[in-house]
């Protein structure tokens, strides 16, 4: 329990940090305002035709008595939204970190360097287009991996009982797990850290990272708030993949100076 009130405080701690320094939470908002739109206009589309495609995936019950035809239907649709909207959260911090990638990178070298006893932050080495490779890479991978779970979840959602209660519960924890691989990955990454490793680090830990990741999950289910919460989640994934390394960070972690300057990505 001790693990999960930390999680939680890494998250509080990485939206102080941003709002101490307010240039980078400005330039942080536009990869989730870019994503945010994709994504509305995907879930509008999904709503307005999604009764077509499940009548048009469904013909067995064209010829169904009234109303079980409609009901059935129905309840499909509704089931077909909510895995949208499951995969939505899933996936958004990883396209939204792909679309942002050097600022994100950026901004979490910025979060080492004011907490680093010596001031210094790890670096890639890497050109650009060698870290945007391996993002999409390793993006693509657990994007695969969280659809296994929403298609699982999917279906253990049709238990009666069970699946209106346990199966919505543990879908957030998996979603929390799947945010906060992605978001530390932004820190791990520079640090040469490969998804293998990545996944290992944090199932080691997984309390900590449930309370960092499922009431981040909760809050991206609000309309925009992932949009503004996102640069301080990196912040916070970054002060937390140090402790997950072991390393040294110095006090008053999250209460760094404002800097006079913006961010370039």
């Amino acid at each position: 329990m001790r693990d999960l009130g930390a999680g939680f405080r890494y998250l509080l701690k990485g939206q102080r940090w941003v709002a101490r320094h307010g240039k980078q939470f400005g330039f942080g908002l536009l990869p989730g305002l870019i994503t945010l739109v994709l994504y509305a206009a995907a879930l509008v589309a999904l709503a307005l035709w999604g009764e077509d495609f499940v009548t048009w995936a469904t013909p067995f019950a064209d010829d169904w008595s009234s109303p079980w035809a409609g009901l059935f239907r129905g309840f499909l649709t509704a089931v077909l939204f909510a895995l949208g909207l499951l995969l939505s959260v899933l996936t958004f911090t990883a396209v939204t970190l792909l679309i942002g990638q050097p600022f994100y990178e950026n901004l979490s070298e910025k979060v080492d360097r004011d907490v680093s006893p010596d001031g210094t932050a790890p670096e890639s080495g890497l050109p650009l287009w060698r870290e945007l490779w391996i993002s999409a890479r390793d993006s693509l991978r657990i994007v695969v991996r969280a659809l296994v779970w929403g298609v699982l979840l999917f279906a253990l959602g049709f238990i009666p009982v069970v699946g209106q209660t346990v199966v919505p519960v543990i879908g957030f924890f998996v979603t929390g797990f799947f945010l906060t691989e992605e978001l530390t990955a932004v820190a791990l990454q520079r640090r040469g850290v490969e998804l293998r490793e990545r996944l290992r680090l944090l199932r080691s830990r997984k309390t900590l990272v449930w309370g960092f990741g499922t009431p981040l999950g909760l809050a991206f289910l609000v309309p925009f708030v992932a949009v503004f919460l996102m640069p301080g989640a990196v912040a916070g994934a970054t002060l937390m993949a140090r402790d997950l390394l072991g390393e040294e960070t110095a006090a008053g972690d999250d209460a760094g100076k404002p800097e006079e300057e913006g961010v370039t990505p």
